[in-house]
């Protein structure tokens, strides 16, 4: 049988259509557009993320026998509000997880309800991210749109929700809306009268794997596929892409260096940081995870490369960085281009050089940008340390992950082996094969990515040069606490 996995990301929705072995037979990519209306606005109309689906399924689908495609699995963008009225009509265009308006509602949350108080709630505090911030925004701006409210959901729920006309959310998804009591998976009925509105409005709960629904059957007609279609609950982005790397079991990791960086961290129970540093949310295998979650990685380095030197050569630029000048630099780069979320929750933050002299070379710069995303990363990873979990080797993915210097420099800035992915295929592959457990093709998430998934050992770290990257993480760690009053008092001009 065959099985279509959706990606619904930021700027395009990629489907992938997966055979029971685990064979990409078909990719095909749909963009629609990114608004901003405002400074630190970022909204999409859900309408065009259908619509991209919809032309994406029947492309994907044209050459197939489609008697044979059994499930669809859905991974998508996280924590972005779509609210419905009674007639199921689209309110207002969707706020995305890029989104920073929210910062008087995180203050609020954070300070007035307690940082204490979220986290014993939900187990995660509050981010400018955060899909309860942007009710409470909607609530206090946009009053009498709020109360027309009649359904609550995540941008791919809303894609489900079209297929099926079933109003449902999955446990990791939900996880990060600070909404959900994530220990326990159930919705915390505080934080929704925190929000002011009511759990009938909210999406009903289900496992990742969980078969909500078939296709409606004019949706069936429209896409060109039969209505015995199951449709699973799907997973947002990170979760999803675990699945895809096979990143499940206790003490699992994941690094993606996309445009935005994660340390994903499996866990076969819940556990929670002192600080909240890290989320912690349900897994799409059925458990736990926690996830540090960094703003700007990747497009750091694109940044640097296209804004500022303006070259698209990446390669070459790179190659200007011989393995004798890794652990020498002495240029620091905060990565914070976009503010930052794990594990400072920042806002204001603002990316940063440090140590140029006249001696600083274009190539010292583009170190600086690597490796300072490398420490950034490693923030996350001594949080991980902290509670006990012991990580010696991670898979690492994302657009990043294709420079072998990056991933050398983050190999040894780590202290660990990190290994590739056969078949990288993102959240798309993990909403695929959680569609192919849906179906019954194989007794457990598990057991798919045993079966399905397959991994290149790759980087190992040098001992000495280890060493030294302590000793620069060590003075990296000085820089933004430094530095945090001066960017609060930039954002107020």
């Amino acid at each position: 049988m065959k099985y279509i996995g959706i990606d619904l990301g930021t700027t395009a929705v990629k489907l992938l259509l997966m055979n029971e072995k685990g064979e990409i037979l078909n990719i095909v990519s749909k963009e629609y557009p990114l608004y901003f209306l405002h400074t630190n606005w970022a909204e999409q109309n859900p309408d065009d993320w259908w619509n991209a689906v919809v032309c994406g399924v029947k492309e994907l689908v044209s050459d197939v026998d489609v008697s044979t495609v059994a499930g669809i699995g859905c991974g998508g963008q996280m924590h972005g509000l779509v609210v419905l009225d009674k007639n199921d009509r689209v309110i207002r265009p969707a706020i995305l997880w890029n989104d920073g308006r929210t910062q008087k509602e995180v203050e609020y949350l954070n300070n007035v309800i307690g940082a204490k108080r979220l986290s014993d709630l939900t187990a995660n505090i509050a981010f400018a991210g955060f899909t309860a911030p942007k009710l409470l925004w909607m609530k206090n701006n946009e009053p009498e749109l709020f109360d027309s409210i009649d359904k609550i959901m995540l941008p791919k729920d809303y894609i489900n929700y079209r297929l099926t006309g079933v109003h449902s959310t999955d446990y990791s998804d939900a996880s990060g809306m600070l909404l959900l009591n994530v220990k326990n998976k159930r919705y915390s009925k505080e934080m929704l009268d925190i929000c002011g509105v009511r759990e009938k409005q909210m999406p009903r709960l289900f496992e990742s794997y969980d078969i909500i629904s078939t296709l409606k059957s004019e949706i069936a007609d429209q896409l060109g596929l039969k209505r015995t279609v199951r449709i699973v609950a799907g997973a947002g982005d990170n979760a999803a892409a675990a699945i895809g790397t096979g990143t499940i079991g206790d003490g699992k990791c994941n690094i993606s260096l996309g445009t935005s960086g994660t340390v994903f961290v499996s866990s076969n129970s819940f556990c929670v940081d002192k600080n909240n540093a890290l989320h912690s949310f349900c897994h799409a295998d059925g458990n736990y995870h926690l996830m540090g979650c960094m703003l700007s990685a990747a497009s750091c380095n694109k940044w640097w490369q296209n804004n500022i030197v303006g070259t698209d050569d990446h390669d070459s630029e790179q190659a200007e960085i011989s393995d004798d000048m890794l652990g020498k630099n002495e240029v620091y780069f905060l990565p914070y281009l976009m503010g930052e979320r794990s594990p400072i929750n920042d806002t204001n933050a603002r990316g940063v050089f440090v140590g140029m002299t006249l001696g600083t070379s274009r190539a010292d710069m583009l170190q600086a940008v690597l490796e300072g995303v490398a420490f950034a990363i490693r923030d996350s990873f001594e949080v991980v340390r902290s509670l006990g979990i012991n990580i010696g080797q991670s898979t690492v993915c994302g657009g990043g992950a294709k420079s072998e210097l990056w991933k050398k420099i983050l190999s040894n800035v780590l202290g660990i082996r990190l290994d590739t992915v056969m078949t990288e295929q993102g959240p798309g592959l993990g909403g695929a094969i959680l569609a192919a457990v849906g179906c019954g093709e194989f007794d457990s998430v598990e057991d798919a990515c045993g079966k399905l998934i397959d991994i290149s050992v790759g980087e190992e770290p040098d001992d000495a040069l280890v060493k030294q990257y302590d000793k620069k993480y060590s003075k990296f760690v000085k820089l933004y606490p430094s530095l945090k009053c001066v960017f609060g008092d930039l954002a107020t001009e």
